[in-house]
């Protein structure tokens, strides 16, 4: 039997995101990112004195990754963009998915050789109306068509497995790669096949001995699965709408949540929908890798 673990963390952030998505944490400075995609909002936590600021963006966006010292690449629905640190200004670096402004970007990640994978899909959730692509030094290739919510972008430790999942499906999938490039070496392969089970598979991290932790849209939990799939535990979060993990440190992951598509009823059953959440699990975590120009 699985073992479940109830909730025994704290609130990171109060700041109620309609759709909290994308955390990333920066060993570097210490500052935890996340954004609420629907709320065009892009949120700054220093970790360890918990000043939080909130940067207004002009567009949907879902995923924030290092360059450098001064810069940061931002996806989001209009492409690809540089964001200087110091300013804000977003410089366009590249298109995803040009003539297609029905869709937006969604979960991604960028790999150990430095490209980024980022998933798109229909601003109205249809089905099959996204992507998942990969992106090195402003190349763009498209790698999985048909996706109508992509998430669970990760990858191992050496860069050699990569995964990722359609949520209206709900089948977990991995792929062999070249750790390299990050491009695919071979075909996708179901490695947790939850179709038709509640909840949806969000967002996961992967930590350094490989396993996946997964964020558990609709059940308020983060689900551990081994690289062979087994189902190692489920850890219970106070939001029903979890979304994405991020690491912070060995042992300490936050969790972003959202209250999108809640009625007043629901949110009132719900307080705590849109929240960002610290939990502490048997994790050794890796750092997040610079996405490379």
């Amino acid at each position: 039997m699985t073992p479940i673990h109830e909730f025994s963390g704290i609130i990171l952030s109060s700041s109620l995101c309609e759709l909290g998505e994308g955390p990333s944490f920066e060993a570097e400075t210490g500052t935890l990112w996340w954004f609420d995609i629907v709320g065009k909002a892009l949120h700054e936590l220093h970790v360890a004195t918990a000043r939080e600021t909130v940067h207004a963006l002009p567009f949907m966006a879902s995923v924030v990754a290092s360059i450098d010292a001064d810069r940061q690449l931002i996806a989001s629905e209009k492409g690809l963009f540089i964001r200087d640190r110091s300013s804000g200004r977003l410089s366009p670096y590249c298109e995803i998915e040009p003539g297609k402004p029905a869709n937006r970007s969604n979960d991604g990640r960028v790999h150990p050789s430095g490209s980024l994978w980022i998933g798109t899909m229909s601003k109205t959730g249809d089905h099959g109306a996204g992507a998942v692509y990969h992106v090195a030094r402003g190349v763009v290739t498209r790698l999985f068509e048909g996706v109508g919510i992509p998430n669970s972008i990760c990858f191992s430790p050496d860069g050699s497995i990569g995964y990722y999942v359609d949520t209206k499906i709900n089948r977990l999938m991995r792929v062999p790669l070249d750790p390299n490039t990050g491009l695919p070496k071979g075909e996708p392969q179901v490695l947790v096949d939850q179709k038709g089970q509640p909840g949806g598979i969000d967002g996961s991290i992967c930590d350094s001995d490989g396993t996946i932790w997964n964020a558990r849209w609709g059940l308020g939990a983060i689900d551990r699965f081994g690289p062979d799939g087994a189902h190692l535990g489920r850890y219970l979060l106070p939001a029903k709408q979890t979304t994405c993990p991020a690491f912070i440190a060995n042992g300490r992951i936050a969790v972003t949540s959202a209250w999108q598509g809640l009625d007043d009823g629901a949110r009132a059953e719900d307080p705590l929908a849109g929240a960002l959440f610290e939990i502490l699990v048997p994790i050794e975590s890796q750092h997040e890798p610079f996405y490379r120009l």
